[in-house]
Formats: structure tokens, sequence, C-alpha cells
């Protein structure tokens, strides 16, 4: 113990102890000792440890706080990601409903043209790519009020109100649509123009996988130029007169009892996304039906 009582370090601790002491009861409001009044060695020897010991608070202050100052930017940090993150999904939400717009803002006027028609409006839902020159499918049905009727033909068209196709049946959550690249499909088709030359539009196997069709019956005395519009002829009723079909890309008239042309459609069969049903009016169907029973 008297060992520990004389050690040099033992006295170091207990005199800067005291001093300690003093410097945080001097700093209490209302404190006897007021070290502005301590003059000579004492207040020479206290003032640079008490200086000392504020320096290291003040460090140790400033410390703490940048710690806790760099987990809230941190968190901030995080939570301006997750901000970004969230606009930039928004943001794409948005340019992709833009350019759905600008898809279906032509669609807008199909009724308005077709007024004598029932326009359903349909989601492509067809997966497997050879589907698209056998049939599509729409979810378009009898759930949704799409009727077939028996020995009528439903005109389908896209969002530009392009040829795509007619409906060949109809179940209760779907149609399905024979495209016109299907060598089973037929319709007449004409030159878009007043009083232009009819030809038949028909499918054909060795052209579809080019997304291309053929045309027939043309007049060896009148054959259309490459570049040249199609346009449905209306004839027969079941297709209205002018819609677009494609155009002419070659003609060959090596046989002249046989002249035939390629047309590429304007419909993209395998990018389609949206078709419109054209169903006639309870009026239109009848004169459809007179027509046929005429011819």
């Amino acid at each position: 113990m008297r060992n520990i009582l004389k050690s040099r370090w033992f006295i170091v601790s207990v005199i800067a102890l005291v001093i300690i002491a003093v410097i945080v009861i001097g700093a209490l409001p209302g404190s006897p000792l007021n070290f502005h009044k301590l003059s000579g060695g004492a207040s020479r020897t206290v003032t640079p440890v008490r200086d000392f010991i504020n320096d290291s608070v003040d460090s140790f202050n400033d410390f703490y706080s940048a710690v806790f100052d760099g987990i809230a930017i941190r968190q901030e940090n995080e939570q301006l990601r997750a901000e970004i993150a969230e606009l930039q999904y928004r943001l794409r939400q948005n340019e992709e409903a833009a350019i759905r717009y600008e898809e279906l803002k032509d669609a807008f006027h199909i009724k308005d043209i077709f007024s004598d028609f029932d326009v359903f409006g349909a989601k492509v839902i067809s997966g497997a790519a050879d589907e698209w020159f056998s049939s599509i499918r729409a979810d378009m049905g009898t759930d949704s009020g799409l009727e077939m009727h028996e020995g009528m033909s439903y005109v389908v068209v896209d969002v530009h109100m392009n040829l795509v196709g007619r409906v060949i049946e109809v179940s209760e959550e779907e149609s399905t649509i024979l495209p016109i690249l299907h060598e089973g499909f037929s319709v007449t088709c004409k030159v878009n123009e007043v009083n232009g030359a009819t030809f038949l539009l028909t499918g054909d196997s060795s052209l579809k996988r080019n997304n291309l069709c053929k045309i027939t019956g043309i007049d060896p005395e009148n054959i259309p130029a490459a570049g040249t519009e199609i346009v449905t002829s209306g004839e027969g009723g079941v297709f209205p007169e002018g819609i677009p079909i494609g155009r002419i890309i070659s003609v060959d008239a090596s046989n002249p009892l046989s002249v035939t042309a390629t047309i590429e459609p304007y419909s993209g069969i395998e990018d389609l996304q949206d078709v419109f049903i054209l169903v006639p009016t309870v009026e239109q169907e009848a004169d459809v039906e007179g027509e046929s029973v005429e011819d």
C-alpha cells in the first residue's frame, strides 16, 4: 500500500483527477471557483489542461456527429435510390403508355368509318410463332357479347384499319381468326382508285413465310404496276369496300393467260397486339344475306 502511495504514477493520477474536478466545478453556473480570478502558476497550469480537455470533448463531439451524419446520409441515399428507381419505372410505364396511345389513336375512328358495323376490340393472345400462319387467337368471345351467326364471316382489322383476316370461329372466351397469309383465305380486292381494276387476293403456302400474298385474275390488258395500293372491293358485302390491304411488290406476266402479282400486306401479322372485329348490324347483315341469295 505504501509503495502505491509513493508511486509517481499514482501521484500524477491524483493530481490530474483533482485538476479535472476543479475544471468541472469551475464550469458549473454559480461555482465559487472562478478561473478568471485565478492568477499565477495555478492559473497557468490549469488553463492548458482545461483547453486540452475542451478540445478533446469537441473532437469527440465532431467525431460522433460525423458518424451519425454519415449513417443518416447513407439512409437518405438509399431512399433516394429507391425513389429514383420508382420514377424510372413510372417513366418507362408512361413511355409504353404513350407508344400504346399512338398505336391505338387511329383505332378511335374505326367506329366512325364503319358506322354500319359493331366494333369489338380484342387483344391478340396467340403465343407460338407457327400459329401466325394458321390462325390467330384473340380474347373476344360470346362472354363478351360476340356472337357468330351461321353463314357470316366477320372482318378483322388492326389499329391502323388494315386488313388482318376474318373470324372463323367464336368460343366463350376467344375468337379464332384466319389471317390473310393463310392459303385458305381469299377476298376480292381492287386498285385503290375510282373504278379500279378488281382481282382476287389469296394466301399462298410458298409466300406466307415471307409475309406475302398472291393476286390472281389480273387482266393482261390492264396489269397493275409494282407499288400499286390494293384495298378491299366490297363485292359480296362481307368485307366493306376500301379497307387497305397492301402494295404490289412484283408482277409475273410470263403467262398472259395467268398473270399474277405478289402483294405485301400492310398489317404486320407477327407484331399484332390488338385487333378489331367488325360485326354487321342487323340491317347490314340482312343486306349481306340478300346479296348472297342473289349471287
